[in-house]
């Protein structure tokens, strides 16, 4: 940055954010009854994961007076989701003007806190933004909101207890927590983990790791490197290891021609969030079978930050059939023959396959997904990462795959990319988390009345404060048979 950030900037932001929320009476009053549960506290909503998706679902829930929450996030602070981790880009791929996390509050959004630290001049000066600097306004988010966040805590385990959800945790808090609604803010991961190739299982991860994990690019200084894809990460994974000194690397690309088109930015509008959710099943399987087969392409800056470089070379219809270590490296066999590497970096995205997770073993069996019957055969070809999609109900509550053997997962809810099929995406991107936030705490909103309504119905009758004390007015009615005599 050229400028300087000016402290009292944010400081008048900050005072601006707390008038308008004060104007709104936001926070609303809290209304949730409190439940005990054998003598423990029982909370109303546990949220796992405190990345964008996790942050706005947790303000959302604490802004309607849901106050009795808790998000709970394996990382330290500051290193909550991929931005200062495995995201390896330069800038955010989404545009600069967008409102992200904001739940329309003006004073909430990047570009206002961005402005009242480094002027007007400089916001028309940025492009897009440089993914550190994004997480540096996830961080003041959650300080500017006071969110119940805590930090190095891990999600172990999931169990019912009555009508009620038992999440254990361990790290920096160890032990049970109950609560009554529980959402999986787990990013883009969702409720699986890395895909990982056929080919590659067995492999020794000496030789290979995934786009997503930790990987010592210096190591990679002079080697000889390929990546799998053709997507945005293989591009700034690729760009990472070029720029830490690789002797080469190879982009080993299935597809017969480069994607160009991002189809779904093409249509983006408010009728694409609001509206794919309420489309016939049909039609959503025809709109994301599309946009999957089409392919979304990488950033054009990301793939110039590749082909910039001598040593990168891109091999198309380049598909792989076998890999083998081999003398100290990797033999790859593919379609344009056999190729020699020291290290390969697989981009190849994340599953939808929860059952290899064990803090999901509780729940993973009887999850219905769309595999199990909202998809039919009329809608088209089966397709991997889609049948497997879990089949979600209006509020990302996950419903069940046969009725009545598993009711707490009508309590459990799915914000984050696994989302997609059922409710569009509004679930792991910059442009419709707010949409996907205000959806999933209204849902939770009404679950939570509705399970307490004996309790607002008796508080209804039992509430006794007058709004009038008896002496505002006379009685005339008397009058009336005076009047009547004369």
């Amino acid at each position: 940055m050229k400028h300087t950030p000016t402290p009292a900037g944010l400081a008048a932001l900050e005072a601006q954010l707390a008038q308008d929320l004060e104007f709104l009476e936001l926070p609303a009053k809290p209304w949730v009854p409190k439940q005990m549960h054998d003598g423990v506290p029982v909370r109303d909503v546990v949220v796992i994961g405190a990345g964008m998706c996790g942050l706005a679902a947790t303000a959302k829930l604490v802004l309607t007076g849901i106050t009795n929450v808790v998000a709970y996030d394996a990382a330290p602070a500051g290193l909550e989701g991929p931005w200062v981790t495995f995201a390896r880009m330069q800038t955010l791929r989404s545009p600069k003007t967008l409102n992200g996390p904001s739940l329309g509050l003006p004073q909430l959004t990047f570009r206002a806190w961005f402005t009242a630290q480094w002027g007007v001049e400089a916001w028309q000066a940025l492009d897009k933004i440089p993914r550190s600097r994004w997480m540096d306004y996830l961080v003041w988010y959650r300080k500017v909101l006071a969110l119940p966040i805590r930090n190095s805590v891990r999600m172990t385990g999931v169990t019912p207890v009555d009508d009620l959800i038992a999440i254990d945790v361990e790290g920096a808090e160890t032990g049970r927590v109950l609560t009554r609604h529980l959402v999986l803010a787990t990013g883009r991961s969702g409720l699986g983990g890395f895909a990982v190739p056929d080919f590659l299982k067995g492999i020794d991860r000496t030789y290979w790791a995934h786009s997503a994990d930790e990987i010592d690019f210096d190591a990679l200084k002079g080697k000889r490197v390929a990546v799998i894809g053709a997507g945005a990460s293989s591009m700034d994974n690729a760009a990472t290891a070029l720029e830490a000194g690789a002797g080469s690397v190879d982009m080993l690309i299935r597809r017969k021609e480069m994607p160009r088109i991002n189809k779904l930015t093409g249509i983006g509008s408010q009728g694409v969030v609001h509206g794919i959710y309420h489309l016939p099943d049909a039609w959503k399987w025809k709109f994301f079978d599309y946009t999957a087969s089409t392919q979304t392409p990488p950033p054009r800056s990301s793939t110039l930050r590749v082909s910039r470089h001598q040593n990168a070379r891109f091999f198309l219809d380049c598909g792989i059939v076998a890999v083998k270590e081999d003398a100290g490296g990797l033999l790859i066999e593919t379609t344009q023959g056999p190729m020699r590497y020291d290290f390969l970096i697989a981009a190849t995205g994340f599953s939808n396959d929860f059952s290899d997770r064990p803090e999901f073993a509780a729940i993973a069996p009887y999850i219905r997904t769309w595999s199990d019957g909202r998809y039919t055969p009329d809608m088209g070809p089966p397709r991997p990462g889609m049948s497997e999609a879990p089949d979600l109900g209006p509020a990302f509550e996950f419903r069940e795959r046969v009725p009545g053997s598993c009711p707490m997962l009508a309590h459990i809810h799915c914000f984050n990319d696994a989302a997609m099929l059922t409710h569009g995406k509004v679930s792991g991107d910059i442009p419709a988390v707010s949409a996907g936030a205000e959806r999933l705490v209204r849902g939770i909103t009404a679950s939570l009345f509705a399970e307490d309504v004996e309790t607002h119905f008796a508080n209804l009758i039992a509430y006794d404060t007058p709004e009038l004390l008896g002496d505002e007015w006379a009685d005339s009615t008397p009058l009336l048979q005076k009047e009547a005599v004369q």
